[in-house]
């Protein structure tokens, strides 16, 4: 719409034209009607008739009596300039953060599932395990109970919610907390968002598992940080790597290490947290799929094992319910919590008041916990097709690290060169498989940290037994003529 209060049609005319140029008006889009926009503008309608009666004659829209303008179709060449067109546009001056935002890019998302015979993708769940008629009944419920007034919640969430989490965290995963060491954020990017922004100077060190979740190591290094990768195995991060460095802030994943799966033990972590206590470094432990464990007991949290003297503990309900429902949490040393309440009211002020008293009523009835079970299940069936069918069609041509717990597993194939990885993924697609690769998981593609084979993040929360039965007889079959080629 036009920002400004133009008193002219030819003011009307050149904002409409400028926002067909730039796509604010795709073709075939209903402009507003005269007698709308003239309202809206404040001034008379016979000026907005007047404004678009000169589009219409220059072909930018078309119209009839009675009926709204379009905008008309028009070859991408005959499209109106408008101010700041050309790559060679002045960018007005950024700050050094904003620099670092500039320079750096985010992880191509994958291309869409259609036409795929099975679409392995890390991070999706299938729509047919939400839990669509409890979630709209707790919303339902939610949007019933009339407060008084509408005004801003609570910065760090609504009490009753972090009154839930606390018990819920207690029971879950063994981890002791105060309703008011909880902070909920908008997702757990965000979350790792404030943690960088409040925790480390530019050109400070951090500590990250290599490989590692990309879009942690990239909000770290936004915020100014100096990455410094530690080789992660299949027990998690290499800590006897730790003994010469020096950082602000380690992140990792142990109860799940992020790809590769591995749980880290309990003498790593007792090294892990001693390192932190000699060099003054706070630990971000994110527990981001914990829900989902199968041949092993559940691990309780580097959080429990430390009192939470030093570490802030990430969790999220995107693995347990959905990414597209933006709820996380960080559970925070008490003297961190004021600060990070303060960060995020300045950055949205609070996390959405429905959504999170639909999440409580969800966790105080139970039906959080029953749901979370069922979904176990149903992974649980999901990997059990995944394993049998890669073991049954590929067998020692691959290995298999991750199967343990979590939503998905790595493939690596003894056959394949790493060097291949992104030739072979591509292939897949071609076949009809979504298939993704680990190498730009990694610091560095030349990282000694990571074997001379092809590796896959392979995803199954999102995929049916039969599609994944189907998808693994393909990828049998890729690998068979991908290891012939010459």
């Amino acid at each position: 719409m036009i920002s400004a209060r133009p008193q002219r049609a030819r003011d009307i005319y050149a904002a409409l034209k400028a926002q067909i140029g730039t796509g604010v008006y795709r073709p075939g889009a209903c402009l507003p009607s005269t007698r709308t926009l003239a309202t809206e503008l404040g001034v008379s309608r016979t000026t907005v008739t007047a404004a678009y009666e000169q589009l219409h004659s220059e072909g930018f829209i078309t119209g009839r009596q009675g009926a709204r303008a379009r905008v008309a179709a028009m070859p991408a060449a005959a499209k109106p300039e408008t101010p700041g067109d050309g790559v060679n546009a002045a960018r007005p001056a950024l700050s050094r953060f904003g620099e670092r935002i500039a320079a750096m890019a985010l992880p191509a998302r994958p291309p869409g599932s259609a036409g795929l015979v099975a679409d392995f993708r890390y991070g999706d769940l299938a729509s047919t395990d939400f839990p669509a008629d409890i979630w709209k009944r707790a919303v339902a419920m939610a949007a019933s109970r009339r407060p008084q007034r509408l005004s801003y919640d609570a910065p760090a969430g609504a009490e009753e919610l972090r009154q839930a989490l606390q018990g819920y965290l207690w029971r879950a995963r063994s981890l002791r907390c105060e309703m008011e060491q909880i902070v909920i954020v908008n997702g757990s990017q965000q979350g790792l968002d404030l943690c960088a922004r409040l925790l480390l100077e530019p050109g400070e060190s951090f500590v990250v598992e290599d490989p590692c979740y990309g879009m942690a190591r990239q909000v770290f290094a936004a915020a100014g940080g100096v990455a410094i990768p530690v080789e992660a195995d299949q027990d998690g991060l290499r800590t006897d790597r730790l003994a010469s460095l020096s950082a602000r802030l380690a992140y990792v994943t142990p109860s799940h290490q992020y790809p590769l799966g591995g749980v880290m033990p309990v003498a790593r972590r007792l090294e892990l947290l001693a390192w932190a206590r000699r060099c003054g470094a706070c630990i971000v432990e994110d527990d981001y799929d914990s829900e989902y464990r199968y041949d092993i007991a559940p691990v309780p949290p580097l959080h429990a094992l430390a009192e939470g003297s030093e570490i802030i503990y990430l969790g999220t309900v995107s693995k347990a319910l959905s990414p597209t429902i933006r709820l996380g949490y960080l559970v925070l040393p008490p003297a961190l919590a004021p600060i990070f309440t303060t960060a995020k009211a300045l950055a949205d002020r609070h996390a959405p008041g429905l959504e999170q008293q639909a999440l409580t009523i969800l966790l105080e009835s139970g039906a959080y916990e029953r749901h979370i079970r069922r979904s176990r299940r149903r992974n649980a069936e999901r990997r059990a097709t995944l394993l049998a069918a890669l073991s049954r069609r590929l067998g020692d041509r691959i290995v298999v690290s991750g199967a343990d717990a979590g939503l998905h597993v790595v493939l690596w194939f003894r056959d394949i060169g790493a060097a291949d990885e992104l030739a072979f993924v591509a292939r897949g697609r071609e076949r009809g498989i979504g298939v993704y690769p680990i190498g730009p998981l990694y610091m560095s593609p030349e990282t000694a940290a990571r074997p001379d084979m092809a590796g896959l993040v392979i995803g199954y929360a999102s995929v049916e037994p039969q599609e994944i039965e189907r998808g693994v007889a393909i990828l049998a079959e890729l690998v068979e003529a991908f290891s012939r080629a010459p």
